[in-house]
């Protein structure tokens, strides 16, 4: 039975997994649920197509970038990247370098990285890198801006501005978001900005963050989004919030990626000019940035 008890245990696994915590088991939260029951060593890890998931890639990526090797962002997912990271690891232990995480690699793994810190991995460290000498301008930049319902008016806006001033625009209506996050991967973006609205009066910036990692460049893309969005928090008597989640859009998506929930739709449409020109501000500010 699906009772109060079954919903409670579901919103907290859904808090724990940085997923919207409203206790409905829903495909990302099932899929959650399977990912979670994986550990390193429970099964060979490789390449394959659709990409293997779960946690025992995280943890995979995540040793592999804390001995240096580029996976990129753990985000548990066994794609391309993470393959060629395996390989080159195991040809530096002296392993057969077949890209195959079997019991062999788990053991040098689990040795090796006995030997290492436990400072920030080798993602972390580039982004972090590139965000201290700045993105650029934004007339060198490549911008997605998706929307999930009631939001167009200020994507267009947005991607109309953002053109005048140089910037390659490519604007989203797609309804599902990992097919958003395909597209701006494909579109190989720098940023990817998502505007969703809510029924309650919110001004929350989300970005991507697990336990063992987060998107450097997208919290701080999430965090002058939110400064510059203040004034419209005021007017609907909240404050503007950063909070680093692991929703679908935010983990598929390749480039630093905020998803940016504002509500009510109508009060916040009405104000699209100020929302529009206050993102736009901040974007100017985060591609430009340095130090």
């Amino acid at each position: 039975m699906y009772c109060p008890a079954t919903v409670a245990a579901v919103a907290a696994f859904q808090a724990t997994r940085g997923l919207r915590s409203d206790g409905v088991c829903d495909e990302h939260t099932w899929t959650a649920l399977v990912e979670a029951s994986w550990k390193l060593g429970d099964r060979s890890l490789y390449l394959t197509a659709p990409n293997l998931r779960g946690d025992d890639v995280a943890e995979l990526q995540d040793r592999l970038a804390r001995l240096g090797f580029d996976c990129g962002r753990v985000d548990g997912i066994f794609g391309p990247r993470t393959a060629r990271a395996l390989e080159d690891f195991q040809s530096n232990c002296g392993l057969f370098a077949d890209a195959v995480c079997g019991q062999d690699t788990v053991r040098a793994l689990v040795r090796v990285g006995s030997q290492s810190g436990t400072g920030p991995g080798v993602a972390v460290v580039r982004e972090r890198e590139r965000l201290r000498h700045g993105w650029g301008s934004i007339a060198e930049s490549r911008v997605v801006l998706g929307q999930f319902g009631g939001l167009s008016a200020i994507t267009r806006s947005l991607a109309r501005d953002l053109r005048l001033l140089g910037a390659t625009v490519m604007p989203l209506d797609e309804p599902d978001a990992v097919a958003q996050a395909i597209a701006a991967n494909h579109f190989a973006a720098d940023a990817y900005l998502g505007f969703e609205g809510s029924a309650d009066p919110v001004v929350t910036v989300h970005y991507y963050k697990v336990p063992s990692f987060e998107s450097v460049g997208g919290r701080t893309l999430a965090e002058a989004i939110a400064d510059a969005l203040q004034p419209l928090a005021t007017a609907l008597g909240v404050d503007a919030r950063v909070v680093g989640m692991r929703l679908p859009v935010l983990r598929e998506t390749r480039m630093p990626a905020v998803l940016v929930v504002l509500g009510s739709v109508r009060e916040v449409v009405d104000q699209s000019a100020m929302v529009t020109a206050a993102v736009q501000q901040a974007l100017e500010l985060w591609t430009s940035r340095a130090g």
